[in-house]
């Protein structure tokens, strides 16, 4: 149930704003309305849908919507239910439907009820709902507010060019809605090609968004009556998602702005059905850094190939929430209970949302630190590593121990700062860790004329050290032991053992790789200088 507190200070700040929009007698009515309105919807039951169409797999915008409805529902202790609007046959795209609901689990936003789980008011597929928009379809019509129409693409074409030729806004001109009812059973006794459209009336109330406030766009001023039911018996979205929320019992609908114009015209289809709309808010885009919208062609940003390159869901939820608005303080690094937790629909704002991409790695290493630092989710954080290292490294492991859990476990410890993505320890940079390195005695030579006497002195400390190393105080004592050297300074010892240990001239400190490697494989590879 929604908290009291929250609707009504909604209501306030959109009251303010709408009473500069409207006249004075008419922002009372409204201002009575939306009061009522509120009260109820803190009353009742909070049910909240995500409603994707599998034209096309999940992106970090749709992420983004659901993520948001998610996090209403779970905030007021309501549902999130996922519907799959499929009716546009031809732009289906086989296995979106199935990677959708599983892109959500994967994220950490499961659906309530789905297409895959079920739920009381199913089935959750608008084309196995078709009866239900036939039916109400035919109700419309009965009522006088929808009708046949026949006009055929050929005659909708030449009006679209008619209206670009002399400057307006290509519109239907509501040709068929004057048909007398013989004329219509004659050409559907023809089986002439139709679909039926929606009868569009003027005079739409204002819609108090819990978003934008008091918006109003009288529609039929401005459009020709839509389309309801295409040629092919199918729904458009006008109809099927009204009638779906409405048999779903949806109480809020929390989607992208590019549908706030659009939803006049479903107020209107509410009202010639004798239903009460559900309560509407509108997020503001989710949009480039450089403010263009984000675009399905930007491959990176779908939701798979993101998981595939090892972002972790919380980072993707958490850089989604961060570039917006709607928390009570605005950080990196919260996990979706926080989300929660701090989630205040008043403080949504109208502004588009700017996503910068470059970010997402620091936002990933924050979250990779926390599955490191949670015993269960580091357990397969080491078990993934172990299989990616298998399969990068086969031929080249010299000794197994590398794979062993605890050997895993320390590099991550050491390592988690530094990183920002799991795959970052099978770089070059890192295989020092899994393969042992092969300096030339040239590279040796070329640092030093003493690498025995610096081995040997390592090799005593190592050994009186044992297995217990810490990379504060073997720092320390390298600092100490270079002082023994007899003609090499501090640097170049340090650029010694970190040849012969990594094969490298960069990277971790040497006394962090002393640790990760341990006392065993630091004196393996120690020898060879010996």
């Amino acid at each position: 149930m929604l908290q009291r507190n929250v609707l009504p200070m909604l209501l306030a700040r959109r009251s303010c704003r709408c009473l500069t929009a409207v006249t004075p007698g008419r922002a009372e009515l409204q201002l009575k309305a939306a009061v009522t309105r509120c009260c109820s919807t803190v009353q009742g039951e909070v049910r909240v849908r995500f409603a994707p169409s599998p034209t096309g797999f999940l992106h970090l915008g749709g992420l983004r919507t659901a993520l948001y409805n998610y996090i209403f529902a779970k905030k007021y202790g309501g549902s999130f239910i996922l519907r799959l609007e499929d009716t546009d046959r031809t732009r289906l795209v086989p296995g979106a439907a199935e990677s959708i609901e599983d892109m959500l689990e994967w994220a950490g936003v499961p659906p309530d009820e789905s297409p895959c789980r079920g739920g009381p008011v199913g089935p959750y597929l608008q084309s196995q709902r078709l009866d239900l928009y036939h039916q109400t379809a035919q109700q419309l019509m009965d009522a006088g507010h929808a009708y046949y129409c026949f006009c055929g693409s050929q005659r909708l074409e030449l009006l679209k060019k008619e209206a670009l030729r002399t400057g307006q806004t290509p519109r239907y001109d509501n040709r068929c809605r004057h048909l007398q009812a013989e004329q219509v059973q004659e050409k559907l006794a023809q089986g002439i090609p139709h679909v039926v459209r929606f009868r569009l009336e003027l005079g739409v109330e204002p819609l108090q968004d819990l978003v934008f406030g008091w918006t109003h766009h009288d529609v039929a001023k401005v459009e020709g009556d839509p389309v309801v039911i295409k040629a092919d018996g199918f729904p458009t979205y006008h109809l099927a998602n009204i009638v779906d929320d409405h048999y779903m019992r949806i109480s809020h609908v929390l989607r992208g702005s590019e549908w706030l114009i659009s939803t006049s015209k479903h107020l209107l289809m509410y009202r010639a059905l004798g239903w009460t709309p559900p309560t509407f808010g509108h997020l503001p885009l989710l949009m480039n850094k450089d403010g263009s919208k984000l675009s399905k062609r930007q491959g990176d940003l779908f939701i798979q190939s993101l998981k595939t390159d090892g972002v972790l869901p919380e980072a993707l939820l958490d850089i989604t929430t961060n570039c917006g608005s709607g928390f009570i303080t605005n950080r990196m690094g919260r996990r979706i209970n926080e989300l929660i937790s701090e989630f205040d629909p008043s403080k949504i704002i109208t502004h588009s949302a700017l996503l910068d991409t470059e970010k997402l790695p620091e936002f990933n290493r924050i979250h990779l630190q926390h599955h490191i630092e949670d015993e269960e989710k580091c357990c397969l954080l080491i078990k993934k590593l172990q299989d990616q290292l298998q399969q990068v490294y086969t031929a080249e492991i010299q000794d197994k121990e590398v794979l062993q859990e605890d050997y895993i476990r320390r590099v991550l410890n050491l390592r988690k700062c530094h990183i920002s993505f799991l795959k970052d320890l099978l770089s070059p940079a890192y295989a020092y860790l899994w393969v042992r390195p092969s300096p030339s005695s040239q590279q040796v030579a070329a640092l030093t004329t003493e690498p025995q006497h610096i081995a040997s002195l390592v090799l005593k400390l190592i050994s009186e050290r044992g297995e217990e190393l810490a990379v504060d105080s073997l720092s320390q004592d390298l600092k100490t032991l270079a002082k023994q050297a007899q003609s090499t300074k501090y640097g170049e010892v340090m650029k010694l053992l970190r040849l012969a240990l990594s094969g490298l001239q960069q990277g971790p400190s040497v006394a962090e790789m002393m640790v990760s490697l341990g006392a065993a494989e630091i004196s393996h590879r120690l020898q060879k200088l010996v």
